[in-house]
């Protein structure tokens, strides 16, 4: 079973806004719309950003790298639009009990 990092509270992450936080494998950003959360590595694999920086759409569930305007699938990672060709690393994030909680490691 994986292990999980409680990383913050979810009413500290406004609905669409973008977190950072540590956990053993690096820096992570977190967001969620009103179905669920995303949470990948907070390196932009365009240009070394990072993605704390940028924005989430959150009617396409898109990440927006706010320095080389790379576009990326927030539940997945791969890039979309923009100088990126590899895709993010992602973790998988959970909420229990109003806690927001990321994997210690990435899923992929």
């Amino acid at each position: 079973m994986a292990e999980f990092i409680r990383v913050g509270a979810l009413a500290e992450i406004p609905e669409g806004e973008l977190r950072a936080y540590d956990v053993p494998s690096g820096r992570v950003v977190v967001t969620h719309d009103e179905r669920r959360l995303f949470a990948v590595g907070e390196t932009c694999t365009g240009n070394g950003c990072a993605l704390s920086d940028g924005t989430f759409d959150d009617r396409s569930d898109r990440l927006l790298c706010g320095a080389c305007e790379s576009v990326f699938d927030a539940e997945t990672g791969e890039p979309l639009e923009g100088p990126a060709r590899d895709p993010l690393v992602v973790f998988t994030a959970r909420e229990i009990d109003g806690w927001v909680e990321v994997s210690a490691e990435p899923v992929r």
